[in-house]
């Protein structure tokens, strides 16, 4: 019994660590809007702390799924229900995730009776692509 007390010790640290590093900041996606190419001029460092949030929270690659499967969804917007299927995590899982994107300003959220429904923010991932996609030559 000890054992799982210690684990459900370091899960609880580990969440705590993680969610606390995912505060939401709503000047994200603007600080990726602003910035130039990576090969054009050395960035600032609050414009490097404006994006980092972004790039953190696709470090993941359960998110980094959520929103593949999110963009390239029917009208780039998927219910929570058809996510679910596609891991072998648990809702509350998968919808701490969904939280993480939203925050970051990667997604867009909107509830429809009982369902969430999450849009990609393709200006962000726009955005996001002119800032990388310049360095790959």
């Amino acid at each position: 019994m000890g054992g799982s007390v210690v684990a459900h010790g370091i899960d609880i640290c580990q969440y705590r660590r993680v969610s606390n590093s995912f505060g939401a900041d709503p000047t994200a996606p603007h600080a990726v809007a602003r910035c130039s190419s990576l090969l054009t001029e050395p960035m600032s460092a609050e414009t490097a702390g404006g994006v980092a949030p972004v790039l953190k929270a696709l470090a993941d690659p359960v998110r980094l799924r959520l929103l593949s499967l999110i963009a390239s969804h029917a009208d780039g917007e998927a219910c929570v229900c058809d996510l679910n299927d596609a891991f072998d995590l648990s809702q509350p899982t998968i919808s701490h995730h969904l939280k993480v994107l939203h925050e970051a300003g990667l997604v867009d959220r909107s509830k429809r009776g009982v369902w969430v429904y999450y849009a990609a923010r393709r200006d962000v991932l726009a955005d996001l692509c002119a800032l990388l996609g310049s360095v790959a030559r």
